[in-house]
């Protein structure tokens, strides 16, 4: 048996299936059918669905009334015992739920970023097929050495580090018949062996008249938001790829839209704008910028209303106004 670091706390015991299905029930789960509740728990995971009952479980108060609170997170301290009427099937319809809905961020953040990566390549490659490889079209700021936590940095030769590393593991057609014939890999062909994260890099480092061109072209006249945008739809993308909870997850950054009037005219608020409803409006805005009869909206909306009732399970926790489910009325 392997032995733990002197320096960490030692793992939780294993437990069988069966074993954590009576643990949830000792604390106050309420579970209609172990047998199929144990199967799916052998299917997802205990640690998985964790996180879709954690705000199932009690907060622990202090004798003023106060909720104790974690001195690494700020966050209330939760109890192991379940509020009453915390149900494994409700819990499970929310690991469901939760999975329709990042399936559905996924295709529109799948649209947003082919497209970006066309528009991309398009308005550089028109000054040069091989623009990605010039620094010239690159913020002069970013393409300078600096010294961060006692190393020397250079954002512009680390993207062009991550660049180089997608085409190097790149398998498309497009890619290795330019690899073949000993050929010069232009813009509109490199772009097919990029992520999002790389996308979104380098409309973040590029100089800001091509910034502005290509952020006019998805209805956005602040380039530096649209940058924000990106990055949170990268992370959000990142979410749902690795299959992690999304509905109810809170924001690096709140998003800014005041560039965008009639994102501006939804009145989101920064609790909005930090949460899952902040990127479907932000989504909503550039899909509908590609396709203008996309119905994409309608499908999400569609999804969220179906959110099923649990415990703390709210509206809100995804920045919605109110308990009424999607706000449709304000969509134009």
């Amino acid at each position: 048996m392997s032995q733990t670091p002197a320096a960490l706390i030692p793992p939780k015991p294993f437990k069988s299936h069966s074993d954590l299905i009576a643990l949830l029930q000792s604390r106050g789960m309420v579970i209609d059918d172990p047998v199929s509740a144990e199967r799916k728990l052998a299917q997802v995971g205990y640690y998985r669905l964790s996180g879709f009952w954690y705000q199932c479980r009690m907060i622990d108060f202090d004798l003023s009334g106060n909720a104790k609170r974690c001195p690494l997170t700020n966050l209330p301290i939760r109890l192991n015992q379940f509020i009453p009427g915390t149900t494994f099937s409700a819990i499970f319809d929310l690991y469901l739920f939760d999975k329709k809905l990042r399936q559905a961020m996924l295709d529109a953040v799948e649209r947003v970023e082919v497209h970006l990566r066309t528009l991309i390549a398009h308005e550089l490659g028109y000054h040069d097929p091989m623009a990605y490889l010039d620094a010239q079209f690159i913020h002069p700021r970013l393409t300078q050495n600096y010294t961060r936590r006692g190393s020397q940095r250079n954002t512009w030769r680390e993207w062009q580090d991550r660049n180089q590393r997608k085409i190097d593991e790149c398998r498309e057609d497009s890619i290795q018949w330019h690899k073949k014939r000993n050929m010069a890999l232009p813009f509109w062909v490199i772009t097919e062996a990029w992520d999002f994260g790389t996308m979104s890099k380098y409309f973040e480092i590029m100089l800001g008249k091509h910034q502005n061109r290509i952020a006019a072209k998805v209805g956005c006249s602040n380039p530096k938001e649209m940058v924000g945008w990106l990055k949170e739809l990268n992370t959000l993308r990142n979410r749902c790829a690795h299959h992690t909870r999304v509905w109810n997850q809170k924001a690096s950054n709140t998003l800014a839209v005041s560039s965008v009037p009639r994102l501006s005219a939804l009145g989101l608020d920064a609790h909005a704008l930090s949460r899952i409803f902040g990127q479907v409006a932000i989504l909503w805005h550039l899909v509908t910028q590609i396709g203008p009869r996309s119905g994409w909206l309608d499908h999400v909306a569609q999804i969220i209303d179906s959110k099923p009732v649990s415990p703390n399970c709210t509206f809100s926790a995804m920045g919605f106004p109110d308990e009424l489910g999607f706000p449709r009325h304000l969509f134009p």
